[in-house]
């Protein structure tokens, strides 16, 4: 049977949202933005779901803005901020970013901004006392990823928000890999924004959300109608923001079992495997890593090499790689985190899901050690 272990890049979606997201379509599929009984439906479905997500998150309903993903959320984040200045600022971030920030960020140093990226240690996180002496008086957002999705490691982020928070700086945090899989409270935590994606918990792709404290003022990327209270313009994909709550609320449910059981599953794959020769784990281990994270080094086979093996024996993982015009590229996260560019090229990334269990780990385990079994 196939055994599916790439959840860090996209979740099937869960039956009961595919239900719910048919329902949809089918009895509440008129404009949101309305006014007769058709609209009325199809907003009243937007705004449950709102209140979904943000009881997820512990938050407010109405600090929570619908986008297409995760990459959206980020973006609208940065230049959202961004656009309100019209002499370039300082921002701080770090050298393990998503693209959608570093991409983001790199566009704004071009238009003058001054950037500093944080440093990391072999483990890919970040020293919260880097972060103060990188403060400067015009400072004016801090953008840090929460789980790392190429290596796994959970940043400091309630440490790393007091800070901004005590220099009266915004907080932004991509917590696309966190959300539905560690608890958060936004009462408490002390982040301005978040980026969250619908497919990363088993709702549908093409949606997610960017969480905004009402005291951030952001100018938005989509002019238009008006929707989402002025911060995203267009009609909203009624049936997908549905599934995405349903999704929400079902992992809400479901966090403090599934925490349990992949973290234990995680550490099991890791101790299956601690004995191939030249088989580096990488990311940070324990309560400072995602709980349905693993990933490895090895210098002797490219990863895209050990993916496609596995791919032929059933297994679905992922390369740490990147392709950039027919060359394959070492990740600028592991070399930032001091791996030589022949460890990095060799990345590769497991992540479970709820459909992992301790077969699909031995099997994987087995089959892995067969394909890096030096040849004679």
């Amino acid at each position: 049977m196939p055994i599916y272990l790439d959840h860090g890049a996209t979740t099937p979606t869960r039956p009961e949202v595919i239900a719910l997201i048919t329902e949809v379509m089918q009895s509440q599929w008129g404009n949101p933005s309305s006014l007769h009984t058709w609209g009325e439906r199809a907003a009243m479905s937007i705004e449950r779901a709102r209140l979904q997500v943000a009881d997820l998150l512990n938050a407010d309903a109405t600090n929570v803005i619908f986008t297409s993903g995760g990459t959206e959320s980020d973006n609208l984040a940065i230049f959202g901020i961004a656009r309100r200045y019209r002499v370039p600022q300082h921002m701080i971030t770090s050298a393990v970013e998503h693209s959608a920030i570093e991409q983001s960020v790199k566009l704004l140093e071009q238009a003058g901004w001054q950037i500093t990226r944080l440093p990391v240690n072999q483990q890919g996180s970040i020293e919260p006392a880097d972060l103060v002496k990188a403060l400067q008086p015009n400072t004016v957002l801090v953008s840090i990823i929460y789980g790392q999705n190429e290596v796994g490691t959970l940043q400091p982020i309630e440490k790393l928000g007091k800070i901004c928070r005590e220099a009266g700086v915004w907080f932004h945090t991509d917590a696309v890999q966190t959300v539905g899989r560690l608890p958060l409270d936004l009462q408490k935590l002390p982040v301005d924004l978040l980026s969250i994606s619908s497919h990363k918990l088993y709702g549908p792709q093409g949606v997610g959300a960017l969480f905004v404290r009402p005291e951030v003022e952001l100018v938005p990327l989509l002019m238009g109608g008006g929707q989402e209270n002025g911060m995203r313009s267009g009609t909203q994909p009624v049936a997908s923001i549905a599934g995405f709550g349903l999704a929400a609320q079902l992992a809400d449910r479901e966090l403090e079992t599934e925490f349990r059981r992949l973290s234990r599953l995680r550490d099991r794959l890791f101790t299956k495997l601690a004995d191939i020769p030249d088989l580096l784990p990488i990311g940070a281990s324990g309560a400072q890593r995602l709980p349905h994270h693993a990933s490895f080094c090895y210098s002797h086979l490219n990863g895209r090499q050990i993916v496609r093996a596995m791919n032929q024996a059933g297994i679905a993982i992922s390369a740490g790689s990147a392709c950039s015009s027919g060359a394959i590229l070492p990740s600028p996260v592991l070399l930032a985190m001091g791996f030589t560019e022949s460890q990095a090229l060799g990345a590769i990334r497991i992540t479970l899901g709820k459909a992992t269990t301790d077969r699909d780990i031995e099997f994987t385990a087995e089959t892995l050690k067969q394909i890096l079994k030096p040849k004679i």
